[in-house]
């Protein structure tokens, strides 16, 4: 997993991105957090818990794929206007190993950044105390939309 901490997105941008993270109900039910907000690419970690596992004890790929859908959502927002906000269209996601370790990192990569639709790349990274391993990768779709006025 590349890390690239180096580059932070600004701080208002990264006080959007986390404002809007907080009012995410599955991401506070999982127990996901943001590691990382960076221009185009945001990081969501997840640590391995009973209530987060499938029946045999590995990370559900329900689990897997939210924080990878909202890592890459995430990426794409760091990009877009103030005004703007994101809605996945499409995502496809591949798993790639089952999601063991104590803990899950998605890391959403904006590919192409267009004024309606935005590509991202999603991985999703499992690490232990002896290895990192990449568990699911996949590609999603975002639309830019603008929130109606409250009325």
């Amino acid at each position: 997993m590349e890390e690239d901490k180096n580059e932070a997105a600004s701080p208002a941008v990264r006080q959007r991105i986390t404002a809007s993270f907080e009012r995410q109900g599955l991401m506070r039910h999982l127990g996901a957090r943001l590691t990382h907000i960076g221009p185009g690419r945001v990081h969501i970690a997840l640590d391995a818990r009973p209530d987060v596992t499938q029946q045999h004890g590995y990370i559900h790929a329900g689990a897997t794929s939210a924080i990878a859908d909202t890592a890459g959502g995430y990426a794409a927002l760091t990009l877009f206007p103030e005004d703007a906000e994101v809605l996945t269209v499409e995502y496809k996601i591949n798993l790639l190993a089952p999601a063991a370790g104590d803990r899950l990192e998605a890391v959403g990569t904006v590919l192409r950044a267009g004024r309606t639709l935005t590509i991202c790349q999603l991985e999703v990274f499992s690490t232990d105390v002896t290895a990192t391993t990449l568990v699911a990768a996949g590609q999603q779709t975002l639309i830019r939309v603008h929130p109606k006025p409250e009325q």
